[in-house]
């Protein structure tokens, strides 16, 4: 496949949603502007068994990569997932074994897949980093440790953060970007593509390979959708968006969204032009849109991407009729609990909430209502009727 020199093209890839180029900006765009196909890869530890709303972000950028007609190699980090990355991290990450890192991997190559080309004549690569990292020996741990020094690596905030609270920091965790950089020494790539959270670790692979393959490595940090307090969307907020979610917990989701994050929205994770987007942005400073409408334009428009093309619309309509209109769902799962069971022991058999602690919590805020009322006595018997959580989510109870 031809790659692409129109500048128009080029502009637009190294400016949307990108937060740095290392070296420079100036660099990739002569590398780029050259003709030669580039490889850049995107790496993802199997924390988890499903992508989320932040692989999202770099993926759709790796399309874009894609259909410039440069390489894509897809790296699922099985080796460096059992370490688990430090990086934001107040402690140290559970380790995660061989068995857990692969189970959780199982559909990444299909979730990504919505958005990268996996066939045709430029598909991309599927790779583990265990294929050179259980390789490595004594001695070459030695001398991949030799090229950084221990201050180097203790620079990060988070490191500094527990030093001052005497928290203890694990020896796996200081060695964690040097077999991260390795991948790009081992994979031979000319740039890699992330979050901006992944910075320091991107920017290791970069020492490396101009260390041991005397070569100048590319580095794309991307923009990461945050709230306006610059925190990253999570599972306790309950704003994660998953590649698993329901097209009506996706557009949900959306629109719990603050404000703030609209034009983010539409910059990392929607084909809008940026023209566009920059008019919805005056349109919000100058308070002459209603933000609930852009907020529902976007769920759609992610709802469409990750799920299929109609149904963000659809979607809409259902999120419409039930919390503008306040009517319960027409359609919904029935659980039949046994005599004497607790709403709490419901909860958790019904699917609607993972732990008891969980739904002691959603009780205990005002979170669930029995036939639309709230229930927060724990210990109130289950008992006939539409059992609701939060805003989203009916079960329909019968004895």
């Amino acid at each position: 496949m031809k790659t692409v020199t129109d500048q128009d093209q080029i502009d637009a890839f190294l400016s949307r949603g990108v937060e740095n180029v290392f070296p420079s900006r100036e660099f990739l765009e002569a590398r780029l502007n050259e003709g030669k196909p580039l490889t850049m890869y995107f790496g993802i530890d199997p924390t988890g068994p499903t992508l989320h709303l932040g692989h999202a972000i770099a993926l759709r950028k790796l399309r874009d990569w894609q259909s410039l007609g440069h390489k894509v190699i897809l790296l699922i980090g099985d080796f460096t997932g059992m370490i688990g990355d430090p990086t934001d991290k107040s402690a140290a990450r559970k380790q995660l074994t061989r068995q857990e890192v692969t189970k959780n991997a199982k559909k990444y190559k299909e979730q990504a897949s919505r958005f990268v080309a996996f066939e045709g004549k430029n598909k991309a690569e599927l790779r583990h980093n265990s294929e050179w990292s259980d390789k490595l020996k004594p001695g070459d741990m030695l001398t991949l440790a030799s090229h950084f020094t221990v201050q180097q690596l203790l620079e990060r905030d988070m490191f500094q953060d527990r030093l001052r609270e005497h928290k203890p920091i694990y020896t796996h965790e200081l060695l964690y970007p040097l077999f991260q950089g390795n991948d790009s020494v081992a994979m031979g790539v000319d740039g890699e593509i992330g979050g901006n959270d992944q910075t320091f670790n991107m920017l290791v692979g970069r020492s490396l390979m101009k260390e041991v393959k005397s070569k100048e490595k590319f580095v794309l940090a991307m923009k990461l959708l945050v709230d306006p307090t610059g925190k990253k969307m999570g599972k306790s907020e309950g704003n994660m968006i998953t590649f698993e979610d329901s097209a009506d917990d996706m557009f949900g989701k959306v629109m719990s969204w603050g404000d703030g994050m609209i034009v983010a929205g539409f910059e990392l994770l929607t084909d809008v032009p940026q023209e566009e987007i920059v008019a919805i942005s005056k349109s919000l400073i100058r308070e002459e849109a209603n933000p609930r409408d852009l907020k529902a334009r976007l769920a759609m428009e992610i709802v469409d991407a990750f799920v299929e093309k109609g149904e963000g619309a659809k979607a809409a309509e259902r999120f419409n009729k039930l919390f503008q209109k306040h009517e319960t769902p027409e359609e919904m799962e029935t659980y039949r609990f046994k005599a004497g069971a607790t709403l709490l022991d419901v909860l958790v058999g019904s699917g609607l909430v993972e732990s008891k602690s969980e739904a002691r919590r959603q009780m205990e805020q005002g979170g669930v209502k029995l036939d639309g009322k709230a229930v927060t006595d724990i210990t109130t018997k289950a008992s006939a009727g539409v059992l609701q959580k939060g805003k989203r989510h009916f079960v329909r109870l019968e004895a």
